[in-house]
């Protein structure tokens, strides 16, 4: 069976990624990440939502915002990510000036940033495309775990549709280098 990369992140940033609304991601890592801490380990993956029950408090939208659906036994992914670039950003005040970018509370942008000894995050510049059609997977307990990356069956078969206009994402990848990169 052929395997593809998939990173894990909270079902309402896979949906923001998907909907054109977001196209950064902000990790720090996590429990599982080891001594190497975290990083960016592949080029494309696949977004692979997760759930927990205060996610939605932990962002900027609507408390009425419906989380995804989430299934038992399987689990639909809907989008693909490509990274243009990734920038270790150590000033937090650069961190606050991206806000419109993304759709997480401060608090859990500034948690992120002074978790573990070293204040900082890795912000990806990412372009996502829609599969269409969903690649559809059975659950495992496999895809468990305080751990970023994860291998699942290839998407094969999906077409892949970027979810903004060239136009769009080009305005918003000078913005952001503007702010981080300089």
């Amino acid at each position: 069976m052929d395997i593809f990369p998939a990173f894990k992140e909270w079902a309402l940033v896979c949906k923001a990624l998907g909907e054109g609304r977001q196209s950064i991601l902000i990790r720090k890592g996590g429990i599982a990440e080891g001594k190497a801490g975290f990083r960016f380990l592949h080029q494309e993956f696949l977004l692979f939502p997760t759930w927990f029950h205060e996610q939605l408090e932990k962002t900027i939208l609507s408390p009425d915002t419906l989380l995804p659906a989430q299934e038992e036994d399987s689990l639909e992914i809907c989008y693909l990510a490509s990274i243009e670039w990734i920038q270790l950003v150590e000033d937090f005040e650069k961190l606050q000036r991206i806000r419109e970018f993304h759709i997480l509370q401060d608090s859990v942008v500034h948690e992120r940033f002074q978790y573990q000894e070293r204040p900082g995050v890795h912000v990806a510049l990412v372009r996502v495309f829609r599969l269409d059609p969903p690649h559809r997977i059975p659950y495992e307990k496999k895809y468990g775990g305080c751990r970023s990356w994860i291998d699942v069956p290839s998407h094969k078969g999906s077409v892949l549709v970027s979810v903004l206009s060239d136009e769009i994402h080009h305005h918003r990848k000078k913005l952001l280098e503007k702010i981080l990169c300089e």
